[in-house]
């Protein structure tokens, strides 16, 4: 985590160091109780005290003092580790380094992860998280060159703040780049814009201008707007806030890019519901990154260990197929209704099934199908279904309720992904439609991308076998892992982050807000 201070505190450093190196250099010590020494200002003397302090607070460092303070000689900016008002990247690969050093103690280590974890509050000042790492260079530096004695600290340090460490750094970082879902860096790094802008105040409710509120199109006039375009702007929606009122190409371009990344209808319509949701407090929307950072930890060390993967995502309403890495074909999809919620789990399809048969559940043909058949002897019939063993089930075809191709996973919910006849389903923006089963929208697509190494499937035959009056079912060789996870926020292949409804509130049921509630 790069951390944020007042700029004034490297100034101050910087008169320390110079102040430092001067009474150093003229044998000169500073005791309290002296009257005689003469300095050339009371800054100085500020400095001098402050350094100090610094070694008294952080008392396992004293015996590093003097080779802490060599590393300062001579930097009339002071901060070593710092560029402006952030960590430098110098300052993290040390960080890294350090914590790959075998049998490395590193003093104050809580108080150095803080500056790193985008996740903690840090209060340290800029001057004390400079020389903190400072005294950690000088700790590792002991440990890792203890055959470079003869160099001093300073020496090595002009080695070390060279580019080519960071590329060390990130060769070592891409062997181990699967060891967590990328993910999780992905909404780290939005964690930390989003503290940042948190920092910075500029983040203000937006009033609407009337009451009650009227939804907002293209070429409207209203305070509102200017206030939605500077949420916007704040949010990288926008290149720059021109503060103007009126809804114009700039700010529809804007709100479209808004809406899609946040899973709403792609409109220009800026309807209440769209309000509310840019009025989410970013505390709350830090925490929802938080929440789903250790998601992502759940799932990483399948994610790693799959080179070719399904990925359904509830809150979305989104299927991505991964191949080698990459990012092969993504659909939307609708799931199932808060009464028949789609299970989140991972498994492994095993089949894809072609014109398939659907065997209506018996829990539909008692609560939907039973009065029908009674009251219509044709009903079956014209509904292309059949009755075999005691059981319903439909005819393959196009209206088939699972479409013309289901791609199925063993497990005990008996839930699978399939194609489907109501195409204007995907139209809606809330889409909890099913009984648990997973409706994907370019089913037929998903078949054609996952049977790519089987050769005997061409295109033509996938088409013949899609509209047989037949089922026809081909067992995969090499099984493809299936996660159907629920993210309530994730970054998009543009970095750009995208926030989900809690459909089944289950981000409610881990901050404990559903037992607030029910008080």
């Amino acid at each position: 985590m790069r951390t944020f201070y007042s700029f004034t505190v490297i100034l101050g450093l910087s008169f320390f160091v110079s102040s430092y190196n001067r009474i150093e250099n003229n044998t000169l010590s500073y005791k309290k109780t002296s009257t005689t020494l003469a300095f050339n200002n009371e800054t100085d003397i500020a400095n001098i005290e402050k350094a100090n302090d610094f070694f008294k607070r952080y008392s396992d460092l004293k015996k590093y003092k003097s080779d802490v303070m060599s590393l300062y000689k001579n930097r009339t900016l002071g901060s070593i580790w710092f560029d402006e008002d952030e960590i430098n990247e110098f300052g993290s690969v040390l960080y890294e380094k350090a914590k790959k050093t075998n049998d490395l103690v590193i003093p104050y280590q809580n108080e150095i992860d803080k500056l790193f974890d985008a996740s903690s509050e840090n209060n340290l000042s800029k001057t004390d998280a400079d020389m903190l790492l400072s005294s950690l260079y000088v700790v590792y530096t002991k440990k890792s060159n203890a055959d470079k004695k003869k160099l001093s600290y300073n020496d090595m340090l002009k080695d070390f703040l060279n580019y080519s460490t960071i590329e060390e750094s990130s060769a070592a970082t891409n062997l181990d780049a699967k060891v967590e879902y990328d993910q999780y860096y992905k909404l780290e790094d939005v964690l930390k814009k989003y503290k940042k802008l948190d920092r910075s105040h500029k983040w203000k409710p937006i009033v609407p201008a009337e009451s009650p509120y009227k939804d907002l199109r293209p070429d409207a006039v209203s305070s509102t707007i200017s206030q939605v375009r500077t949420r916007l702007y704040l949010l990288g929606d926008l290149k720059q806030d021109s503060k103007s009122d009126v809804y114009d190409r700039e700010l529809m371009d804007a709100v479209m890019k808004y809406k899609v990344r946040n899973g709403f209808k792609p409109n220009y319509i800026l309807a209440e519901e769209h309000i509310k949701e840019m009025n989410i407090p970013l505390s709350e929307k830090m925490e929802t990154l938080k929440l789903n950072m250790e998601r992502c930890r759940a799932i990483a060390a399948q994610i790693a260990a799959s080179d070719e993967y399904v990925l359904v995502n509830v809150p979305s309403y989104e299927m991505v197929y991964v191949k080698n890495g990459k990012i092969q074909l993504t659909s939307p999809v609708f799931v199932g209704a808060p009464l028949t919620k789609t299970t989140i789990f991972n498994g492994e399809i095993d089949r894809i099934v072609f014109s398939p048969y659907w065997t209506v559940p018996q829990s539909i043909v008692q609560n939907e199908l039973r009065s029908k058949i009674a009251s219509d002897p044709n009903y079956l019939a014209e509904k292309n279904m059949e009755m075999v063993n005691g059981q319903v089930r439909q005819k393959p075809g196009p209206d088939n309720s699972l479409g013309l191709v289901k791609f199925m996973f063993p497990n005990s919910d008996d839930i699978y992904m399939h194609d489907t006849p109501s195409k204007t389903l995907f139209d809606f923006e809330k889409r909890t439609f099913s009984h648990g089963c997973i409706n994907v929208k370019m089913a037929k697509e998903l078949a054609v991308a996952m049977l790519q190494d089987y050769p005997e499937w061409t295109q033509a035959k996938i088409d013949k076998a899609m509209a047989g009056k037949v089922e026809n079912s081909f067992k995969l060789s090499k099984k493809v892992p299936i996660y159907i996870t629920y993210f309530t926020s994730l970054v998009n292949e543009n970095g750009e982050i995208g926030f989900f409804q809690d459909v089944y509130e289950k981000d409610k049921e881990l901050t404990g807000e559903s037992a607030v509630a029910a008080q």
